[in-house]
């Protein structure tokens, strides 16, 4: 288990059958709870393993592995999510991150900026509809994290512009919303190569949705891809079995997780879902 050897001193056996989730997100970009918070919330509950990976930052990580230190039961794995296009959206998971990787670092605070200038341009787009929303509000919603489209929706909700989050995207700022703006992004084989740079684990998030999704692994497979995220809310037995076959195939492992904000509807629970046993201990030693 070099990985864990490497970032934590000690190693680390997980029994098969405990649980884990390798998919969170933390106020450090969109999601509810804070990264202690998060910590808390998933040692009470009995997971044994979870993983910080907020989008396109790695600033609520040290805060989690901190605080991890109270609950000896309770690995935290550092993380991120990197959003990335090409000729279709995809998002990359990567995992055991030196997350004070000079590269990752500077390509972070691109991205940080990028999201910023967005955000900006997507309130004046909303402003221009006649929906006024006040810049230092949006960023109270982040918690001094990662601006992102969810603070923005939130705002609105809150101004009682919509009635749902939902509602916010579907009418507003989502691909198809009149205030919707583009922002900066990696390739995916950027994505897998800065993860791989950091000494990571580049892993593609929820693949399900992506399509000619076999062609796309074998691409990133020659760049340091090493996982599908197989065990994903909402999957069913039919495409777990696809992916797993998939991952099989190319020599890749299966991991899985919540992609927990705090926000969903129906509510999901950090650990409701997660990659088996067997496969956890599979993740935890290559």
């Amino acid at each position: 288990m070099r990985n864990i050897r490497r970032i934590f001193g000690v190693s680390y056996k997980v029994v098969v059958g405990h649980k884990g989730d390798l998919h969170i997100h933390t106020t450090a970009s969109d999601g509810r709870l804070s990264p202690e918070e998060v910590v808390e919330r998933a040692a009470s509950l009995g997971l044994e393993v979870i993983a910080i990976t907020d989008h396109d930052t790695v600033e609520g990580v040290e805060v989690a592995l901190t605080y991890a230190q109270k609950f000896p039961s309770l690995l935290v794995i550092p993380g991120v999510e990197l959003s990335c296009e090409d000729e279709q959206e995809i998002h990359v998971l990567g995992y055991f991150l030196d997350i004070n990787h000079p590269s990752l670092r500077i390509r972070l605070s691109a991205l940080h900026d990028s999201r910023v200038n967005r955000g900006k341009r997507i309130l004046s787009k909303l402003a221009d509809l006649g929906l006024d929303l006040d810049w230092d509000r949006v960023l109270a919603l982040a918690h001094g994290g990662s601006v992102g489209r969810p603070h923005i929706a939130q705002a609105l909700l809150e101004r009682g512009y919509v009635s749902t989050i939902r509602e916010a995207f579907e009418k507003y700022i989502g691909p198809s919303g009149p205030a919707y703006v583009r922002r900066e992004r990696l390739t995916p084989t950027e994505a897998v190569e800065l993860i791989t740079e950091a000494g990571g684990l580049p892993v593609i998030a929820h693949p399900a949705r992506t399509p000619k999704l076999e062609s796309f692994v074998l691409e990133l497979r020659r760049h340091g891809l090493v996982g599908l995220e197989t065990f994903y809310p909402g999957y069913s037995e039919e495409t777990i079995q696809q992916l797993r076959l998939l991952a099989q195939r190319h020599g890749l492992i299966v991991t899985g997780g919540t992609d927990f904000h705090g926000f969903e509807v129906p509510p999901v629970e950090l650990g409701q879902v997660g990659p088996p046993g067997e496969a956890l201990e599979q993740f935890l030693e290559l």
